[in-house]
């Protein structure tokens, strides 16, 4: 029987720094033995893998993409090449692959044809905020983005906080950067005064920006976080 080729799931920076700054050396020598790759954005992927490993071949790169426009009934025929004996890299725009981001799919159908997963080790803007926020660490939930109308997201965000006071969890969410300053205006007229939040954005940058405040503190404190990549995080004691 031949041997499958791997999955690897390959994070990236989160930003433009360097990648080696933030990313383990191994991950260059990983991007040197694979050629095959699945990916959000060609033009960024081949971008991102010539930073971490210059000598890599451009030409013998082969991608296939998976995004809003992917059909589902293609995404199996992308792990091909590891059903031939070939590595195959699977890689985030942002981050870690599958962790708010796309990829998920591709790593069911990978265990499903029994191909080995092997993730690696990179920056996650969601956990690394949750470190930093004093927050509950043990028992957290991370629920995506909030609806885009205004009594929604109001009625959303206290249910968050509803459930963070009875089941003392951090409750973690994420906006569209250019929305960020009104998501901010939403939970100061929506939580209770004394709700913890935690603001954390352009992480693992010379910009990062991490605090945390109450509802009330941060009524009266001024930030700028327009088009900077944030998460949120609220927590009611």
């Amino acid at each position: 029987m031949k041997k499958l080729g791997k999955l690897y799931l390959i994070p990236t920076r989160l930003g433009n720094n360097p990648p080696l700054e933030v990313l383990p050396i191994s991950l260059k020598k990983i991007i040197a033995l694979i050629d095959h790759y699945i990916v959000e954005n060609e033009k960024t992927a081949r971008g991102y893998i010539k930073a971490v490993n210059s000598e890599k071949s451009q030409p013998t790169l082969q991608f296939n993409l998976i995004n809003k426009f992917t059909n589902a009934s293609e995404i199996p025929s992308f792990l091909n090449p590891c059903l031939e004996g070939l590595d195959v890299g699977l890689l985030s725009e942002a981050g870690c692959p599958c962790i708010a981001d796309p990829g998920a799919d591709v790593v069911k159908i990978a265990h499903q044809k029994g191909i080995q997963v092997i993730p690696l080790v990179g920056p996650s803007s969601i956990l690394l905020a949750l470190m930093a926020s004093g927050m509950n660490g043990q028992g957290f939930t991370f629920n995506g983005y909030l609806p885009i109308d205004k009594k929604e997201k109001k009625a959303f965000l206290k249910q968050l906080e509803r459930i963070s006071f009875e089941r003392n969890q951090s409750q973690i969410f994420i906006e569209t950067p250019y929305r960020n300053d009104k998501m901010l205006e939403a939970i100061c007229s929506t939580l209770n005064k004394q709700t913890r939040v935690c603001i954390a954005c352009d992480l693992t940058l010379n910009t990062e920006y991490i605090k945390t405040l109450t509802v009330e503190e941060w009524s009266h404190h001024k930030v700028d976080l327009h088009k900077r990549p944030c998460i949120f995080i609220i927590h009611k004691d």
